[in-house]
């Protein structure tokens, strides 16, 4: 029988940080592409084209989080299991730390961007693009402990 391991996949915690995945990594996609000058800075893009991913994989694993909560049916196949937690290892992991030097890049330039004064970036522009980094660096923490405590799950297949 396997331990229920607190946030691991099939729980409430689980669950809470899916769905703080999908809205903090689709608010950082709506607050960067709300400027339609965003992709004339690589890092903007690149915040763009990774959130773009982070997204659907987080509410893919929220839809199978929501199922096992609200159902009581965690699909305890071992088989089925070990398919979830090693593909939301290995491409959480990918993302996870992808969106990490997204948010990174993202912020420094925007930090770039307001030091160098209004001509390259007016004050809301700039707050959007913060904003946007901010939300990116939650998504990234919320999907590093998904990560992790999916992890700690492994052991007990």
């Amino acid at each position: 029988m396997m331990e229920q391991v607190p946030g691991a996949l099939g729980t409430s915690a689980s669950l809470a940080l899916r769905l703080g995945q999908t809205i903090f990594s689709s608010a950082s996609l709506l607050f960067m592409c709300l400027d339609v000058e965003f992709y004339n800075y690589t890092s903007f893009s690149y915040l763009v084209t990774v959130m773009a991913l982070v997204t659907p994989w987080s509410v893919s694993l929220a839809l199978i989080d929501a199922y096992s909560v609200f159902i009581k049916c965690l699909p305890r196949q071992p088989r089925v299991l070990l398919i979830v937690i090693v593909g939301d290892w290995v491409y959480s992991k990918t993302l996870s730390f992808l969106s990490l030097a997204a948010a990174c890049s993202t912020a420094s330039v925007t930090s770039l961007l307001v030091n160098v004064g209004t001509p390259y970036c007016w004050s809301k522009l700039c707050s959007r693009y913060q904003f946007s980094a901010a939300m990116a660096f939650l998504s990234w923490f919320l999907s590093f402990a998904s990560t992790l405590f999916n992890l700690w799950l492994l052991p007990s297949l």
